[in-house]
């Protein structure tokens, strides 16, 4: 079979440490000369956020948005135009970015916690592990959602945090920040430390037997609390002041549960400044590669859980350790599924005997006119445990092609959505229209989704069944079917 795009080439990566990475000195010691050496590689900090849209990111051209910190990073490094998740759903999309395979690959179907249950294979290799044979220290803080912990193992973890926790430390980035510090301080050996917020995600109360409650009364506060959080300057929005976007219907309800979410945002914000801050105090900075991205989409209908491109077209900001070209914009596109490869290739990282659906794209990060990154590939198989809806995509340029392989069932709604205060309006006042969709159409999907994404960026005219679209259509599903085969894909023969 041929392979239809280096996206999806399995790379194998081959287990051995790059030597010039690893230099000797000389250095006095009592009478005479010793060789020490110095491990020149950069330290790795990823930074994922919950649940945050490339819609609201001030540096992706979101005004009224205060997210100074963030767009600092992206102009001391590279902000990236064209990334996306393969998966708009927390533990899978997670899984995805930590070991360069698909879920349905992986075996991280759904979510991780409580009655879902889901993990990834035992026999499944990640990052933190694999930079930790390779002499990396590794940390984390705040949100993992992914297991075994065995296949996620980290050496230090500075502070955990549970998922749908009101209390966890992921709602306080700026504290999270000051957790770090002394991991940051040590300079024996290059360091990956994997910093991931609750910050924007809904937030909830908890019931007796410890499942999270989502008031559908009223707006969300997305983790803001009376009195903030320490350290934190809180911003505050007016319902009138936020961009509602077109995916969203314009009401005061969503107005009023966006207003929530930019504090939310402004929040995750200052604790990615304190981080950037403490890297400079401790010397670090400068030999740092620092990557910033969402797990998927906002947590609106329309959004997170699907594959539209609000659900998967994502903020992803990387600043080298010595960045040649200060605030470029790259296009070519990417997926979760090449940031494994791409953090092990800067730490001269090969694994042999373990697969990688992504590639490395560290060396097209400042190139301008890239060629050969022109498409993407998604999965989604489920969220909660009940939501089954699997779901295969291939995004080009151009068009996008969703399969969508249940299309026989009602599109499930996540808890956290189906009782958002902006979804509830919706059925309480039995509006027809959801943003550009109708409601009957956001629930009942077709076998099969084409769009047009230059004539139509919002996705809401079908071209699947149109005659002048049929070999696109045959084209893009040959693609899908060749992914699904070079992935081994359960759902191949459905």
């Amino acid at each position: 079979m041929k392979i239809v795009s280096a996206s999806i080439l399995l790379v194998l990566w081959v287990g051995y440490i790059e030597p010039d990475r690893v230099q000797s000195h000389w250095s006095t010691c009592g009478s005479g000369l010793e060789p020490t050496v110095v491990d020149s590689r950069p330290n790795i900090v990823l930074i994922v956020a919950d649940d945050h849209g490339r819609e609201v990111v001030g540096c992706y051209g979101a005004p009224g948005i205060k997210t100074s910190h963030i767009d600092q990073l992206a102009a001391d490094g590279v902000r990236f135009s064209h990334a996306f998740c393969t998966t708009a759903s927390c533990s899978p999309s997670r899984s995805v970015l930590l070991t360069g395979l698909q879920n349905h690959t992986n075996g991280m179907y759904g979510l991780e916690h409580q009655e879902h249950h889901f993990a990834s294979f035992d026999t499944v290799r990640s990052l933190p592990v694999l930079l930790e044979k390779a002499g990396y220290r590794t940390a984390r803080i705040g949100k993992l959602h992914v297991a075994p912990e065995k296949v996620y193992h980290f050496q230090q973890v500075l502070k955990g945090g549970s998922v749908n926790d009101p209390a966890s430390v992921g709602r306080s980035p700026v504290e999270m920040a000051r957790f770090c510090y002394p991991f940051l301080e040590v300079k024996a050996q290059p360091f990956f430390l994997y910093f991931a917020t609750d910050d924007p995600h809904r937030s909830n109360t908890v019931a007796p037997d410890g499942s999270p409650v989502f008031d559908g009364t009223k707006p969300n506060a997305f983790g803001n609390r009376p009195g903030g959080y320490p350290q934190v300057g809180d911003h505050f929005y007016q319902p009138r002041d936020v961009r509602v976007p077109a995916y969203l219907p314009d009401t005061k309800a969503c107005r009023a549960e966006l207003a929530q979410y930019y504090e939310s945002i402004s929040r995750l914000d200052a604790g990615v400044g304190r981080l950037m801050d403490y890297l400079k105090d401790t010397g670090q900075y400068d030999n740092t590669l620092i990557v910033y991205l969402s797990d998927n989409g906002a947590p609106f209908p329309g959004a997170k859980t699907t594959l539209y491109e609000p659900g998967m077209r994502l903020p992803c900001i990387v600043k080298l350790p010595k960045p040649k070209k200060r605030g470029f914009v790259q296009d070519a596109m990417i997926s979760w599924a090449d940031v494994t490869p791409t953090l092990l290739d800067f730490a001269g990282v090969w694994t042999g005997s373990s697969p990688k659906h992504g590639r490395s794209f560290k060396d097209i990060i400042e190139q301008e006119n890239v060629t050969g990154w022109d498409e993407v590939y998604a999965s989604h198989s489920l969220h909660e445990v009940t939501m089954y809806y699997p779901m295969r995509v291939v995004r080009e340029r151009r068009y996008k092609l969703i399969y969508n392989i249940a299309h026989q069932l009602p599109f499930p709604m996540a808890l956290d959505l189906y009782h958002s205060f902006t979804w509830q309006d919706i059925l309480r006042t039995k509006q027809n229209l959801y943003g550009k969709r109708t409601v009957k159409a956001y629930l009942h999907r077709p076998p099969f989704e084409l769009y047009d994404l230059q004539t139509d960026p919002d996705e809401v005219k079908n071209l699947a069944t149109n005659p002048r679209y049929r070999d696109v259509v045959t084209r893009m599903q040959t693609k899908i079917r060749q992914f699904q085969q070079q992935t081994h894909d359960p759902w191949m023969n459905k």
